[in-house]
């Protein structure tokens, strides 16, 4: 009779108050916002959280900018792929003053956000390397298309992107119109289109990306970033390029309290640009899901992704 009540004594030490030996993991919810890198980031976290840490992970599909406020509430638990340049704003009221998303640290890879035109346009006309060339009347001419009308087209993207180019094409007097496309995709069928009849076309889009290894493109050299002149965006003074954007991952609150090994887990992943380039052609390039890049990538990365498993 002791010795059973010696075991019972060692068996509720062991599980605590509540009576289970280990509490219950929280069901946890990644951001999945709308571009390939993104998609990538979520479905790496997914199966290792899943599969190491043993949590239930659902993606959740998202606009960049309402997930803040989502992630302050805690209805989502982390998003992995901010691109600082666009969310200063956000990052002062959730991060800063608020304090209901924390910072998780950089993701790895380095982003930047420019305007691009194929380079057999440039070879055909050098001037257009850089933003002064689209002030001459006679190229602007080129870009010209039936949703444009008698202006130039600069094809944008998802209007849920942060983008600031009708503010830069304003304040550089430039005789551009921006027509956005609607998606990330619709922007690579329009440049696919251009291109396979040598076409000028120019667009907003960005690196890391496969379209860099399908493609031969030429950045237009737009006036140097400053500080001062991203400090204008609220009232729509940019005028300058967009800067290189460290990206970083964020996070409820509370998730290091709720879920402390998930919010190690999440902290400690980073890989480089070439690994996401490398997974973001095998979706675009190679037509994997993001799920199958993401398997394979784990598959031959045990020795980067186990440096991210926190300690027991």
């Amino acid at each position: 009779m002791a010795a059973a009540l010696v075991l019972v004594a060692l068996v509720l030490a062991a599980c605590g108050s509540g009576g289970t030996a280990s509490q219950a993991k929280i069901p946890l919810k990644l951001a999945e916002n709308n571009w390939t890198g993104s998609s990538i980031n979520v479905n790496v976290a997914k199966i290792l959280l899943e599969e190491q840490l043993g949590y239930k992970v659902e993606l959740v599909t998202i606009d960049e900018n309402l997930q803040w406020a989502a992630l302050g509430k805690g209805d989502i638990s982390a998003s992995l792929e901010v691109w600082p340049s666009g969310h200063a704003a956000n990052v002062k009221q959730y991060i800063d003053d608020q304090k209901v998303v924390e910072n998780l640290g950089p993701l790895g890879v380095v982003g930047k956000i420019s305007w691009y035109v194929p380079t057999y346009v440039v070879q055909d006309h050098p001037e257009l390397a850089t933003i002064d060339g689209f002030k001459k009347p006679e190229d602007i001419a080129l870009f010209k298309t039936a949703e444009s009308g008698d202006k130039g087209q600069f094809l944008a993207g998802d209007p849920s992107w942060v983008q600031y180019d009708e503010d830069i094409i304003k304040n550089n007097s430039l005789d551009l119109k921006v027509v956005r496309a609607g998606s990330e995709q619709a922007v690579l069928a329009a440049l696919d289109s251009a291109y396979s009849r040598k076409q000028p076309i120019l667009f907003y889009f960005w690196t890391p990306h496969s379209i860099h290894a399908k493609y031969d493109l030429t950045a237009v050299k737009l006036p140097e970033y400053t500080d001062g002149c991203y400090e204008k965006a609220a009232s729509g003074g940019v005028s300058c390029d967009y800067p290189k954007d460290v990206l970083f991952k964020i996070a409820w609150g509370d998730l290091k309290n709720k879920a402390p090994d998930a919010y190690q887990f999440l902290k400690n992943m980073q890989y480089t640009d070439k690994d996401q380039i490398g997974m973001i052609a095998a979706v675009e390039l190679d037509k994997k899901t993001a799920e199958q890049a993401a398997r394979d990538w784990v598959s031959k990365n045990e020795s980067v992704w186990k440096a991210w498993i926190p300690a027991k």
